[in-house]
């Protein structure tokens, strides 16, 4: 209140600047003015090589820095950003008062938005579990859920169950005769999902690493879209870390790289019809519908509608018929 300009953490210190590195920045300027990293115009009048002019930074700390030209960043190096990661680490209280401070007389959109998405980041409360710890996470959500684990894999069980009704009501695409056969292959799904518990610990940060999508901390990475090994843009999120995360996380998917609705399970009534006698390997379809084999976590941005034009390995429809042993005629001793 009264002006005052909230104190930043001791252990803090501005990123070292190389030599030269002020007039390098000011040589950078046009005659007509110049614009910062954010692309804001600077208010202060700039000569054609004047030296970088003094901005307040963090609460009272001042600094030298260069404004851009023509959109071109100030110069600087990999360690000043790797200073700058790790301050906001681990941030001190300071830290997190200043950049609300920041953010609150900030009127440029970009900066706004920078400092929104950091202070959304540093001011999440990752470690907690329970409902008691972190009450704000669980707004919205029912009186059961009373920790974050059970909630993420409640969610991951009720994605997975929705897949397992798709199935069940494509039972009208066999014909009757076959029907009871492909409602049988449907159970054995069932039973084996209900024996995994509708791989609920996708998204559980305390399940075995062979059996979730995330860090022990809860960071999910996204897997790309269905025609890429890994993402390009790097998105990332844990839905563990507040309530906005937690909401965001639902829009990510849970995409089948073999195309469930227009692939697989046409596949599968389509060989519960023509079986003629074999035996449907429904756990080859079970891995394709319901496990990792076949499905990628993918932010929405990630997430291609288009037709993904994969097939299901015809090798794989029917299980092997086991080849009957040829006996050995019998040698009678003369």
């Amino acid at each position: 209140e009264g002006g005052a300009q909230p104190s930043f953490p001791q252990s803090w210190s501005p990123p070292e600047r190389t030599p030269g590195w002020a007039s390098q920045a000011g040589a950078v300027r046009g005659a007509r003015g110049s614009e910062d990293v954010c692309g804001v115009p600077e208010t202060q009048d700039v000569q054609a090589a004047g030296p970088a002019q003094p901005e307040e930074v963090w609460g009272g700390r001042q600094e030298l820095r260069g404004s851009a030209a023509e959109g071109v960043p100030p110069l600087t190096d990999v360690s000043d950003i790797s200073h700058f990661l790790s301050v906001f680490q681990k941030p001190h209280a300071g830290v997190i008062q200043a950049a609300r401070q920041l953010l609150s007389d900030e009127r440029a959109p970009l900066r706004q938005k920078l400092l929104a998405d950091l202070l959304g980041t540093v001011s999440e409360n990752i470690a907690a579990e329970t409902r008691a710890e972190d009450p704000p996470w669980f707004e919205g959500l029912e009186a059961r859920f009373r920790s974050k684990s059970a909630y993420l894999r409640y969610s991951c069980e009720s994605r997975i169950r929705s897949y397992l009704r798709e199935v069940t009501s494509c039972a009208s695409l066999v014909s009757v005769a076959a029907r009871e056969e492909y409602l049988q292959v449907v159970g054995a799904m069932c039973q084996e999902l209900q024996a995994a518990r509708y791989n609920g610990s996708y998204f559980d940060r305390g399940a075995k690493a062979g059996r979730r999508l995330c860090t022990p901390e809860g960071w999910f990475s996204c897997q790309g879209p269905f025609d890429t090994d890994d993402c390009a843009s790097r998105h990332s999120i844990n839905p563990y870390g507040n309530r906005e995360s937690r909401i965001l996380f639902s829009t990510w998917n849970l995409d089948h790289i073999i195309e469930k609705k227009r692939t697989v399970v046409p596949t599968l009534a389509a060989a519960v019809g023509d079986a003629e006698g074999r035996v449907v390997d429904w756990k080859y379809f079970y891995s394709l519908l319901f496990t990792l084999d076949n499905l990628k976590l993918v932010h929405v941005a990630c997430h291609k509608k288009t037709t993904h034009r994969l097939r299901c390995d015809p090798s794989r429809i029917y299980r092997a018929q086991a080849v009957p042993r040829r006996k050995r005629p019998i040698c009678r001793r003369r």
